[in-house]
């Protein structure tokens, strides 16, 4: 029997009538026909505002208008809400039940989409696969999770065992594996990180190859039967987001599905999106940051403009194409997509937001100068959504700023004690919002709250009314006696001329207990004993002698995962190995 799911409370109303002025502002909300309204209050007293929810509105409201142009081409809200229903439908026709675990491991694309949004008819549980997660990583999640069944890219297969006897899979997308293994020549991270995962899956004995049994998202559509019957009003079934794994395997957060329209206008209290325009989903959807992209543009009815794999140029044509009234992005992709706009460039994009480690000064600077003042800073986790949102023209100021928490939103600074601190001092950042997780798939680990808020587990401080990260808890060391923040020093590096790319960290130091390491990717032509001159110069002059790094290792890239985070376990010891 399905879990009864609480209706609105009355002291939530006065939160929720002010909470969709956004919405009325953004287009959410506004006018619809009665056969339209009579549809929406059907969907909604189904699926609520569960991504299938937010689809089936947008079917209702706008059918004919263009819900995703991906790779396979485009397809409008009606066809994709009845897409969703056929595979749901076959889905529980073959067993998929309540409380049934699905997992997706799939790039950007339609069927990542279809498959997440079959989960919320069928009231199923579904697991978000990291697309750049290794073999080892990859099965330990699969076995972790306990999977009932799989969606899975077929250039993902390598990653499974020879004998994968799991679960159900189906295959979400085809594609030839030479093609697939291929690196193109402006790569992103992922298709690197991917490659070689694949390659070293490929080279052992243990690896899966493509099962004949297992069918085809289409072959799956075209068994379907329209007359089977799926649950009217299925349980609030939960989603189960990976953290990145920077350190190891990634722990599943479980995250509730949004009850109301409040998530999505927290957003659009500090980000002006507008609804049924462009809406370019670069983050990849696995991740947090994605997923939330996918909720807002179905909220919104916008047309999601998706791509399988990020290249800069193939991102500069896909944005002159579809001209997007916004971008969502992770830093390392707008830093690089930024290299391959041209000086002329007008896309008509009146949005770009970004999200998932600190935003360089320097990319600040020029996607300003490239794009106009249109970057919007958005700064959360896995754990507790949003936090934070800078605007551009706090960008502008204080390039360094995280900005300001959104409409209902607490964000508060506490000391060891659980104390809350004043402006200026530096202490953990705890949040509350309407979407915090609610603990980890994980026995025994979990993180902490204090006065009903969440950790974030960074370190950060107020000053002048906005938010400003110093880096995270475990990050900060002690070199001398003295707190030592890396990222301080990171901001400073990153800003000055000849440097693509950097990362700071503490390594042992056998005079000061710690010190700080920077891990250097240099522009071409830039001299690194020059380099090195000039960076412990601009250090000194701007923080104390301790911030200034003792060592400097230069790289020809930093190791990413697929958002774009530094993995700190593959950077080079300081004697060159890893």
């Amino acid at each position: 029997m399905s879990a009864a799911r609480p209706a609105v409370t009355l002291n939530q109303l006065p939160v929720l009538a002010k909470g969709t002025l956004p919405l009325f502002k953004s287009g959410v909300l506004g006018p619809m026909s009665p056969a339209a309204m009579g549809k929406a209050l059907k969907y909604i007293y189904q699926w609520e505002f569960l991504p299938t929810g937010l689809l089936a509105l947008g079917a209702a409201r706008d059918p004919h208008h263009t819900a995703i142009v991906d790779d396979a081409g485009s397809i409008t809200y009606a066809e994709l809400h009845n897409q969703t229903n056929l595979l749901a439908k076959a889905l529980h026709r073959t067993g998929v039940r309540e409380r049934d675990r699905i997992g997706i491991l799939s790039r950007n694309h339609r069927g990542f989409i279809m498959a997440l949004c079959a989960h919320g008819r069928l009231g199923t549980d579904v697991v978000l696969l990291n697309t750049g997660a290794s073999a080892h990583q990859t099965r330990a999640v699969i076995k972790e999770q306990k999977l009932d069944l799989l969606f899975i890219d077929e250039e993902f297969i390598p990653l499974l065992p020879a004998e994968f006897d799991e679960c159900p899979v189906i295959v979400n997308w085809e594609e030839n594996h030479t093609t697939a293994a291929r690196v193109p020549d402006d790569h992103q991270y992922d298709d690197v990180e991917y490659a070689n995962n694949v390659a070293e899956a490929t080279n052992s004995d243990d690896h899966a190859t493509r099962n004949p049994d297992w069918p085809t998202l289409t072959e799956v559509l075209r068994s379907a039967s329209h007359e089977h019957k799926i649950p009217a009003r299925p349980r609030r079934g939960r989603t189960i987001i990976l953290t990145s794994g920077t350190t190891g395997t990634p722990k599943g957060a479980r995250r509730p599905e949004p009850r109301t329209y409040l998530p999505a206008s927290s957003i659009m209290s500090r980000i002006p999106l507008r609804h049924h325009r462009g809406y370019y989903i670069a983050a990849p959807m696995f991740h947090t940051w994605g997923f939330a992209q996918i909720q807002l543009g179905l909220a919104l009815r916008s047309t999601l403009i998706l791509q399988r794999r990020f290249s800069p140029t193939a991102a500069v044509k896909l944005i002159e194409a579809n001209r997007p009234h916004a971008i969502a992005i992770v830093p390392t992709m707008l830093r690089r997509l930024l290299t391959a706009v041209p000086d002329d460039f007008d896309p008509g994009t009146q949005v770009i937001t970004a999200c998932g480690e600190a935003l360089p000064p320097a990319v600040i600077e020029e996607s300003n100068e490239k794009f106009g003042g249109i970057l919007y800073n958005l700064y959360g986790s896995t754990e507790v959504s949003w936090a934070s949102i800078a605007r551009p023209e706090e960008l502008a100021e204080h390039p360094t700023t995280a900005g300001k928490p959104p409409m209902a939103t607490v964000l508060k600074i506490f000391d060891d004690d659980g104390q809350e601190l004043p402006e200026g001092e530096i202490g953990r950042i705890f949040v509350g919002n309407d979407m915090l997780f609610e603990g980890y798939t994980r026995p025994g680990v979990d993180k902490e709250t204090v006065q009903g808020l969440v950790a974030t587990g960074d370190l950060g401080y107020y000053k002048d009314g906005l938010l400003y990260i110093a880096g995270r808890s475990d990050d900060m060391i002690v070199s001398g006696g003295e707190n030592v923040f890396p990222q301080e020093t990171e901001d400073i590096l990153s800003s000055m001329d000849g440097v693509e790319e950097v990362h700071v960290h503490g390594v042992d130091d056998d005079d000061f207990g710690q010190s700080l390491c920077a891990y250097v990717v240099l522009k071409s032509g830039t001299d690194e004993e020059e380099f090195t001159g000039r960076a412990k110069a601009a250090v000194k002059d701007k923080l104390a002698r301790h911030n200034v790094p003792r060592n400097y290792v230069f790289m020809d890239e930093l190791p990413r995962n697929a958002v774009g985070k530094v993995v700190p376990r593959e950077l080079p010891d300081l004697d060159g190995e890893k």
